[in-house]
């Protein structure tokens, strides 16, 4: 059974979508059916049960998903083992970060990443930061910067970069809402709200908005990725939260405002991480030296 047929595999029992799947691993979705269903035949069971709605992972897609995330792991360390045997390491390293990210905290780790290893090709992906801990457990990276997460998974290794603050933002553009925060007494549950649709910035607004004792929030628009939120901010869309490390570097950063005297909001620790079970893999130690350093 070739790897690359594993890490569809992997993807499928994370997605659990055969189109998102097929999308994904550039394949249609019918060879993507076929696929799974020799896998079937060779293994002797079924691995899913799907109808036209759902696709579920049986006992035998369960042990098989773990079977097969260890052999990529595995093939990886081989190919590693085996290039550091040159002179010079060589392959491949897989990024996933934000917009921001990229040229806020990436730079300096790529820059000596890349002098010490001129051979190994990096590809970089950028997103909402709120996924960064799904592109690792779908394969689809080696490596995330991301917010440490409430939930951290026992399985991932992180090292963190910096701490950064979050503020709570509104327009600077003559509006309502801009109107709205200018009253002496502010009325939350009136004041319309851009926010991240999940992820450590999403809890920390439900934290700070909860000891308020406002209601709910009036929720004008919920956005993947925070440079989007900001920009939707200064257009006068509402008000918003996001890192400080964002704003400052947003485009459009003269055109919002920080809200004071409105209670703290936890900072997060930013980092990069990646899988634990990974850590002796050659070209995984030599990026993390980089960040290390």
């Amino acid at each position: 059974m070739d790897i690359k047929l594993l890490q569809t595999f992997v993807h499928l029992s994370q997605s659990l979508h055969f189109s998102k799947t097929a999308l994904a691993m550039h394949v249609s979705p019918s060879t993507l059916s076929r696929s799974i269903q020799r896998m079937e035949v060779e293994l002797g069971a079924n691995l899913l049960i799907r109808d036209n709605r759902s696709v579920v992972l049986t006992e035998a897609g369960l042990v098989f998903k773990e079977y097969a995330i260890q052999q990529i792991e595995q093939w990886e360390i081989l190919k590693n083992t085996i290039s550091k045997g040159t002179n010079e390491l060589e392959g491949e390293i897989n990024l996933y970060c934000s917009v921001t990210a990229a040229y806020s905290h990436l730079p300096p780790i790529l820059e000596r990443f890349r002098r010490n290893h001129p051979n190994v090709e990096i590809k970089l992906t950028t997103g909402d930061s709120a996924a960064a801990i799904e592109q690792i457990t779908l394969h689809q990276v080696d490596f995330a910067i991301t917010a440490y997460p409430d939930n951290f998974p026992s399985r991932m290794h992180f090292i963190e970069l910096a701490e950064i603050p979050i503020s709570i933002i509104a327009p600077t553009t003559p509006c309502l809402v801009t109107q709205q925060i200018k009253e002496e007494r502010i009325d939350w549950k009136h004041i319309p709200f851009i926010l991240p649709e999940h992820g450590a910035i999403r809890r920390r607004f439900d934290t700070w908005f909860r000891s308020l004792k406002a209601g709910k929030p009036q929720i004008y628009a919920k956005v993947a990725g925070n440079e989007a939120l900001i920009s939707m901010v200064a257009l006068g869309c509402g008000v918003g939260i996001a890192p400080d490390v964002v704003i400052e570097n947003s485009p459009v950063r003269d055109r919002v405002q920080h809200l004071s005297g409105i209670g703290e909001l936890a900072a997060f620790n930013l980092g990069v991480c990646c899988y634990k079970s990974r850590l002796n893999d050659p070209l995984i130690q030599a990026f993390l030296k980089c960040v290390e350093s």
